[in-house]
C-alpha cells in the first residue's frame, strides 16, 4: 500500500470540510504515532496512552476516533486502497480492464521513495499482525471495506452492460491479489522494489485470479 496517507470515513458527495480535514489530520497523526510505536515495542508494548502522547492528542481525543489502540492504524493500512482506486479512476470508461488494473496496480505499488517507505511500515505492521488477532481484524476489515468501494470504480470502466456478479468478482479479485501480495512480501526481507516486491507480486496475484473472467477477457 501506498505511503501513510490514511483512513477516513467513507467520503459523501462534494469536498471536505474544514473541520473534515482537520479531523482526516488528526487521524492521519495517530496512525502514525501507533506504527511508530508499533514497529519500536510491539502491539503488546504500546498502549494507547503511549500513542496519544506521540501524536500530540488527549487520550480523550484518541478515544473519539479510536475504539482501541489496533483500530489506529487503519488510516495507514487504508491509505494504498485509497490511492489505488483513484489511479483506477482515472482512466478512461472502455478501456481493457486488465490493462487499467495492472497499470492502476503497478503505479500505487512503486517508484516513488514515498511509496517505498509506506510499504516498509506496512511490513512492519503486517508482522506484528501476525502475532496480533485484532490487528489483524483490523487489516482483513479495511480490505474489505476497499474492495466494496472498488465495485463502482470498476463499474464505470466497464460500462452499464457488464453483469453486477462479475464486476463483483472481479473487485474481489483485485483486492485479494494486493492483500496475499503484501501478506506474503511482508514475510521476506525483499526490497520494496524489483524481483519480489509487492508490485511485481501483486500482478502475478492480479493475472491468475482474473485468468478466464470474461469482464477482464472480453469474452
Amino acid at each position: 500500500m501506498r505511503s501513510p496517507r490514511p483512513y477516513s470515513p467513507q467520503a459523501g458527495p462534494g469536498a471536505q470540510s474544514l473541520t473534515e480535514r482537520r479531523k482526516a489530520a488528526t487521524q492521519l497523526d495517530i496512525a502514525r504515532a501507533a506504527c511508530e510505536l508499533f514497529a519500536e515495542h510491539g502491539p503488546d508494548g504500546t498502549t494507547a496512552e503511549d500513542i496519544a502522547h506521540r501524536a500530540g492528542v488527549a487520550l480523550r481525543t484518541f478515544y473519539r476516533y479510536f475504539r482501541n489502540k489496533q483500530e489506529a492504524v487503519a488510516p495507514l493500512l487504508a491509505s494504498g486502497g485509497d490511492a489505488w482506486r483513484a489511479l483506477l479512476a482515472e482512466e478512461d470508461p472502455g478501456t481493457p480492464l486488465a490493462e487499467a488494473l495492472d497499470r492502476a496496480v503497478s503505479r500505487s505499488l512503486s517508484d516513488l521513495q514515498s511509496i517505498e517507505e509506506g510499504l516498509e511500515v506496512t511490513r512492519g505492521l503486517l508482522r506484528a499482525a501476525a502475532t496480533d488477532e485484532a490487528l489483524r481484524g483490523v487489516w482483513y476489515r479495511v480490505n474489505q471495506d476497499s474492495e466494496e468501494r472498488l465495485v463502482p470504480v470498476i463499474a464505470r470502466l466497464a460500462g452499464p452492460d457488464a453483469d453486477p456478479v462479475h464486476i463483483r468478482l472481479l473487485a474481489a479479485a483485485a483486492t485479494d491479489a494486493i492483500r496475499i501480495a503484501l501478506e506474503l512480501w511482508s514475510t521476506t526481507d525483499a526490497p520494496a522494489s524489483g524481483p519480489g516486491s509487492p508490485a511485481e507480486l501483486a500482478l502475478r496475484c492480479l493475472r491468475e485470479l482474473t485468468r478466464g473472467m470474461t469482464v477482464v477477457s472480453g469474452g
